[in-house]
């Protein structure tokens, strides 16, 4: 990639809770550009409160894509996104030298900076019979079904991921070959600058900031959004709701744990959820990592990498 491209994506990463979306804003505020959205359960309009979406003075102050634009029963995967933002990126650096993406979902970040492989799309009726079978029959089919049909990739994917396990499926009876074998994992060239900069903090620090904010959805109303959501048919079903937050509420809602012990299970699946985060973007060398606090460190860093 060419060092003197003038356009920059500017990239801000970290675990949940950690300040990407307050620093994104800054950010895009002094460099008068927009923000594209990198979080994959900020895409769903009827996650709202459990997911930390900018408030509306935010989202009035910078403009952000891709925020609140699906619903839950919609299907969407990796690929797509990758392909919208690319397009989308087109745009915005038509007017913007730099875009601003922040997020913590790791895979939908790594589309955009390094692309995935063009896997096909199956065939609706294909699609619907997957669909199906995990409904009717559950995850554990889904699981036997892709041990049969490629046992290398059922050998690494996440097994507890049904929106993982049908997109191989798919791909599989679709092309009639294993979807390991598929996946190149070659990186695309892009023509536009990437710089990539993460927030973190020490264990505690992260810890009691995670606690506190999900205190803070509690008053705001996620017990009441999560309630909502529950009578949706078949809401077991739909792999966004299979999100920290919700599906701990889901289980005091089925009368199997009370509210004080969803709440303490929502703070202890965060951590975890925080600590995953953390552990895939510490693979990536290319990140510089900054306190939060850092912002003008940040900026500074920015310069000097655009120069």
């Amino acid at each position: 990639m060419p060092n003197n491209t003038k356009n920059c994506l500017i990239v801000i990463v970290g675990p949940t809770g950690i300040g990407k979306t307050s620093l994104a804003i800054e950010l895009a505020k002094k460099l008068d550009t927009e923000i594209i959205s990198a979080d994959s359960r900020q895409f769903y309009k009827e996650l709202k409160t459990g997911t930390a979406i900018p408030s509306e003075k935010e989202l009035n102050t910078v403009k952000h894509h891709f925020i609140s634009n699906l619903s839950v029963k919609d299907y969407y995967n990796v690929s797509m996104f990758e392909e919208q933002v690319i397009n989308l990126l087109k745009k915005l650096f038509l007017n913007h030298k730099y875009v601003i993406m922040t997020g913590g979902s790791g895979l939908y970040i790594n589309a955009v900076c390094n692309g995935i492989d063009n896997l096909p799309n199956p065939a609706q009726t294909i699609r619907e019979n997957i669909k199906k079978t995990y409904k009717e029959k559950g995850i554990n089919e889904l699981q036997k079904k892709l041990k049969i049909l490629d046992p290398e990739y059922f050998s690494i994917v996440d097994i507890n991921n049904p929106k993982r396990l049908m997109r191989a499926i798919e791909v599989c009876m679709q092309t009639g070959k294993k979807y390991s074998s598929l996946r190149t994992n070659k990186s695309k060239t892009r023509n536009f600058k990437i710089i990539k900069i993460g927030l973190n903090c020490d264990r505690k620090e992260l810890y009691s900031i995670i606690n506190k904010r999900v205190d803070m959805m509690l008053k705001q109303g996620l017990v009441n959004e999560a309630k909502n959501l529950y009578k949706l048919n078949d809401y077991k079903k739909i792999n966004a709701l299979n999100t920290v937050g919700y599906k701990e509420i889901f289980v005091h809602l089925d009368n199997k744990i009370n509210l004080q012990q969803a709440i303490e299970n929502i703070k202890t699946n965060t951590r975890r959820y925080a600590k995953r985060q953390l552990t895939w973007f510490k693979k990536d060398t290319s990140i510089t990592w900054f306190h939060p606090d850092e912002k003008q460190k940040i900026i500074d860093f920015i310069k000097k990498c655009r120069n």
